[in-house]
């Protein structure tokens, strides 16, 4: 017998996300199958700003959502392999695995979804399906007629050939999962985009999962909460309500919800968020970083950048928030000797005269590598030419050929293990050497920040003496 919970289930269309490495393609496709480019749409398109289309195929609906590929997303391709029934990995037959598509199939594998493997730009000349497949294989992704059951079309999302039969594929798959929801259930989601609109406040991207979405609804995530004022669909088009795997555009938050949280009309406990800011003295002679960016997702992508860079010297974020750059953010960026760093946003010209006064550096750029370049660029040379001391307040034992035991105090900057470092005294250059291994605490370190007292095992060219200075950059 039938429960009436089974009589209430209706099927629903598949939400699939598209993956794979920076250059492969995913967009171009993606394109293709949309029939428009995003490209050349404006910024603020609603397809971009929700993160999610839908297009219909044979007469039924499919729900893509556009992931980004570089890494510095990595978190929201997770977000995206959550909320996915399905996912395409795309590979390149001229080109083959990279780092990214292993990045990318981790995240498929961990959100347990099944996949099929689009291999495109077979139009190209170089292009060697055989080899992917080969790739592939080394990877555990043993595909159809090559000793697997993974589905996979060759395809060119330029010429649009193969293109039809991958979308026959998502749709027999999605035939396979028995996509059903309940539409007596409260209505869920999850959070895909968020950004503040000056003129329409919190506007949000999102993935209607299960139940019936209808405006005046209230909504919950676990860091922000509000009502629905304004329900589109992903055409922009003003709706009552929206059904799951539907794309939608919320507005009435009246907080920012982060991306990959789960919403529900069911209120949901809010977690405390942690303070943006740092206070500057955690870390002597660090970099000082005010982060802007267009959403909350691409505030995150600008986190990850800034962690990586941490690797060429310390860096404190000051505050990070969503919205372009202002007066009050040049004057914040004055007041704690900080940059601006901004990422899909644009600098009010009032801030931009503001900051040439101050002499504040401000960065932006609508394109993350290119961001990451240019942060790399000031970072290390500013590290370069810093000068950072260590002062050598006892030595241990006779050197052993070219190594010693000392120990020491940072006074300016920091020190990393495998440095190069001269030996000063009254100022002078009197020898060379390197960080063999560097310890704080009796405990190996990669690095130790200024005020620290330190040991070290050397190689120098010179007996190390208390009193002397070893000096890095």
């Amino acid at each position: 017998m039938v429960s009436p919970k089974q009589e209430n289930l209706m099927t629903r269309p598949p939400i699939v996300v598209v993956m794979g490495h920076v250059d492969h393609g995913k967009t171009t496709l993606l394109d293709y199958i949309r029939k428009t480019t995003v490209a050349s749409r404006e910024v603020g398109g609603i397809t971009q700003s929700i993160g999610a289309y839908e297009i219909i195929h044979n007469g039924k609906k499919i729900t893509f959502i556009d992931t980004p590929g570089h890494e510095a997303f990595s978190k929201m391709r997770a977000h995206g392999a959550r909320v996915a029934d399905l996912a395409i990995l795309v590979v390149a037959a001229e080109e083959g695995v990279k780092p990214q598509t292993e990045d990318a199939l981790k995240h498929i594998l961990e959100a347990k979804i099944p996949y099929i493997v689009a291999i495109n730009k077979i139009d190209k000349p170089g292009a060697n399906i055989e080899k992917v497949k080969q790739e592939l294989a080394k990877l555990g992704v043993m595909l159809e007629g090559f000793g697997g059951n993974i589905s996979w079309h060759g395809v060119s999302a330029k010429t649009g050939e193969g293109v039809p039969g991958l979308l026959d594929l998502i749709l027999l798959a999605s035939e396979v999962e028995n996509l059903t929801y309940n539409p007596a259930l409260p209505a869920s989601g999850i959070i895909l985009t968020a950004h503040l609109d000056s003129r329409r406040g919190v506007m949000v991207g999102a993935i209607v999962t299960g139940g019936k979405l209808k405006k005046g609804d209230e909504i919950y995530t676990v860091s922000a909460s509000g009502k629905i004022k304004i329900l589109q669909d992903f055409r922009g088009e003003q709706v009552e309500f929206l059904e799951p795997s539907a794309p939608a555009m919320i507005l009435g938050f009246e907080g920012m919800p982060e991306g990959g949280e789960e919403f529900s009309v069911l209120k949901i406990e809010k977690k405390a968020k942690a303070s943006s800011k740092i206070q500057p003295e955690t870390v002597e002679g660090a970099v000082k970083i005010i982060l802007k960016a267009n959403e909350a997702g691409s505030l995150e992508a600008l986190e990850h950048v800034i962690g990586k860079l941490g690797k060429i010297s310390p860096i404190i974020v000051v505050e990070k928030s969503v919205g372009n750059i202002y007066e009050t953010d040049v004057k914040l960026a004055a007041s704690a000797g900080a940059i601006l760093v901004g990422f899909k946003i644009k600098v009010d010209k009032a801030a931009e005269n503001l900051a040439k006064t101050q002499k504040t550096e401000i960065f932006t750029s609508e394109i993350i590598h290119e961001l990451e370049k240019t942060l790399e660029e000031k970072i290390a040379g500013g590290a370069k030419g810093k000068k950072r001391i260590l002062e050598i307040l006892a030595t241990f034992g006779e050197p052993k050929g070219l190594r010693q035991v000392v120990g020491g105090r940072i006074t300016e900057g920091f020190v990393k293990n495998g440095e190069k470092f001269s030996v000063s005294e009254n100022e002078n250059d009197v020898g060379e050497g390197k960080i063999i291994n560097l310890q704080s605490g009796k405990i190996d370190v990669p690095q130790a920040e200024a005020g620290s007292e330190v040991g070290l095992l050397v190689e120098s060219d010179v007996k190390i003496k208390v009193g002397q200075k070893l000096i890095f950059g």
